[in-house]
């Protein structure tokens, strides 16, 4: 994986950074495992715009991946893809009965490799296994959080966490976030770091971009009207007051984790600021 510098032979250009895209196949998603995806623009069923800031974009097809894993056996890697509906990029394997499925790709899967699923397979890159098999300190991905639920955490690209304790029927892993969090023995994940690690470099280059994805033009709180925003109104250039969201709670620092929340128990080190 790696980036490049576009020469800036437009405006838009003179600051873009993109992907290499060295890694992905440029082909046609698989049909049966497509949806069609429709867009809002931020309407409800009446018209009512209810969500702002949302609206065009390009046309796109939603993957659907297998973030369950809960086949086992040996599949083959047939093809690295990309997928607009995420930062990471997808593999689509292949089992020897000839079903298909799309997976979240790992760094360093390769087209025509082998991956498995199951309890007795080895700790390999792309592999999926429950995490009382799994090798202390060993660096995963696409983690589960209740067995069966399929993978929520550690999921986009250039995402990673490490299998750092086990006691009994959890083991503790430490998050992206920093946190440090027990989990369920029974749960899987997969072994490696996410692909696209260079995602973060990337450079838009332009606003027109943002439209491509369903962003519109997102308006300043400070430059609002008292009525539209708690930070807005004041003469000429206001600071806005303490940082806080339409609705007035405030941002920037300032926890909005309930104390009562029945997994705070599972939560061995909070979350670095």
């Amino acid at each position: 994986m790696s980036v490049r510098k576009l020469k800036p032979i437009t405006p838009a250009q003179r600051f873009r950074i993109v992907n290499n895209f060295d890694q992905v196949e440029s082909v046609k998603p698989e049909k049966t495992l497509t949806v069609g995806k429709k867009k809002s623009g931020g309407r409800n069923h009446s018209g009512k715009m209810t969500m702002r800031y949302i609206g065009g974009g390009h046309k796109q097809s939603y993957r659907i991946i297998d973030f369950k894993r809960d086949r086992d056996g040996v599949a083959t890697v047939e093809s690295i893809q990309y997928d607009p509906n995420r930062t990471a990029f997808i593999a689509l394997i292949s089992y020897e009965d000839g079903e298909k499925r799309y997976v979240i790709a790992q760094n360093g899967l390769k087209k025509g490799q082998t991956i498995e699923a199951g309890d007795s397979v080895a700790p390999e890159v792309g592999n999926t296994m429950k995490l009382k098999n799994i090798p202390l300190g060993t660096v995963i991905s696409c983690i589960e959080l209740r067995p069966g639920q399929g993978a929520l955490m550690a999921r986009s690209a250039g995402s990673y966490a490490q299998l750092v304790a086990r006691e009994g029927k959890y083991v503790t892993i430490k998050l992206p976030s920093g946190e440090s969090r027990m989990i369920l023995t029974e749960c899987k994940a997969t072994i490696g770091v996410v692909s696209n690690s260079d995602h973060q470099l990337e450079v838009s280059g332009k606003a027109g971009r943002s439209r491509w994805k369903g962003r519109r033009p997102r308006t300043r709180p400070m430059v609002m009207n008292p009525v539209d925003h708690p930070m807005g109104g004041g003469e000429g250039r206001a600071t806005g007051g303490i940082p806080r969201s339409r609705n007035g709670m405030p941002s920037k620092g300032y926890k909005t984790r309930s104390k009562k929340k029945a997994s705070n128990k599972y939560i061995v080190e909070r979350r670095k600021k």
